[in-house]
């Protein structure tokens, strides 16, 4: 293994130990200090050492978007798992009962079709489901509408067999893209409030609604402080990247993930290629709005941009002035840290120029 950041090949993704730990620590204390659970989506970094982390650091569980993620941290050790993603299917309901005999699972339904399957299942198997309702607060995916159709819903779960409601899930992944931060800052706001006034019509039904359940980095510290919410699922603070900087959520230097690259040539004097491409950068852009340009923020260098990306090369606009050279090493803040680390096997921890580690994506690629 390479001992030093200069020893390493290109492109690689390099994760900074300091600035993770201290960016997992950071949401743990809020959680704590507002009296909340931190249940973190692991869909981020699908990766167990980083799971972990989390745990100690106080996290309840992790949250995942898929059984095969599961069965991942699942291996590893976690034993508390909430898959935030309808489960749909035979397939899909073996594998959920595996699962469910060596792990405390819950899911999210937003239709009685698939919370009565999931029913069927479970009694078949002799199993109690932990199931929420997934509520739509703007984002317009999944989830029923906030209010009544969420109590007729919870209520529908609460009547089946093998089934257990445990409460209503949002995400608030619009509010991203609201525009300025105080935009951002009320639609959080607003999506928590609809939460908060739904679980109050249940409860005053007669059903108890033990956890409301929000998740969104960029909201993470907004949403959660709306009286009512129980837990917080966020994903992308771990490392932060371009969007969440965009959003004034953090400052670049907060960002632990970054992508190494190489300056492969300089065809034009303000046109150079760097050895990232979509498959390693993606083409994701920052979900802001107005949308963001360039594929990236190239450090120590603010008048770079990627301007377009194919498979492997990253074309970049550069001042004719600029004296970089071919072969030089750049780091890259992507501008959507998920789908990144889905491109990689493995990532490189470094603490400052040295590499001390090196720790598997052992859930990349895994979408079923």
């Amino acid at each position: 293994m390479a001992t030093h950041i200069s020893d390493l090949d290109t492109p690689a993704l390099i994760v900074d130990i300091d600035k993770l730990k201290f960016n997992i620590q950071d949401m743990a204390d809020f959680a704590a200090a507002n009296g909340i659970q931190l249940r973190p989506h692991a869909k981020t970094h699908k990766t167990p050492e980083v799971g972990r982390l989390q745990l100690e650091a106080g996290a309840v569980g992790v949250t995942v978007a898929k059984l095969s993620e599961a069965e991942v941290f699942i291996d590893s050790g976690c034993d508390e798992v909430l898959v935030a993603y309808p489960l749909v299917g035979a397939a899909k309901h073996r594998r959920l009962v595996e699962l469910c005999r060596r792990a405390r699972i819950t899911t999210v339904v937003d239709h009685t079709d698939i919370a009565a399957a999931l029913s069927r299942t479970m009694s078949a198997n002799g199993l109690e489901l932990p199931v929420m309702v997934e509520v739509d607060t703007g984002l317009e995916r999944c989830g029923v509408p906030p209010l009544e159709p969420a109590r007729e819903l919870a209520h529908n779960i609460a009547r089946l067999p093998g089934l257990q409601f445990a409460g209503l899930l949002t995400h608030e992944g619009h509010a991203q893209l609201a525009g300025a931060p105080d935009a951002v800052r009320s639609t959080g706001l607003s999506a928590g409030q609809m939460m908060a006034e739904t679980a109050e019509l249940i409860r005053e039904s007669g059903l108890e609604v033990p956890i409301i359940s929000v998740g969104l980095t960029a909201t993470a510290k907004i949403t959660a402080t709306v009286d009512g919410v129980t837990e917080t699922r966020p994903g992308i603070y771990v490392f932060y990247d371009r969007s969440e900087v965009l959003h004034q959520v953090v400052t670049p230097d907060r960002c632990a993930a970054r992508i190494l690259a190489t300056v492969a040539t300089r065809p034009t004097a303000d046109r150079i290629i760097l050895d990232s491409g979509t498959k390693a950068l993606t083409s994701d852009r920052a979900g802001v709005a107005p949308p963001v340009t360039g594929h990236g923020y190239v450090i120590d260098h603010p008048d770079w941009e990627i301007t377009s990306l194919s498979e492997e090369h990253g074309a970049t606009t550069i001042p004719a002035e600029d004296p970089v050279a071919i072969g030089e090493r750049v780091q890259i803040i992507p501008n959507h840290i998920c789908p990144v680390i889905n491109l990689f096997d493995s990532m490189t921890i470094v603490q400052g120029e040295s590499v001390i580690d090196e720790w598997a994506v052992a859930a990349r690629g895994k979408s079923q």
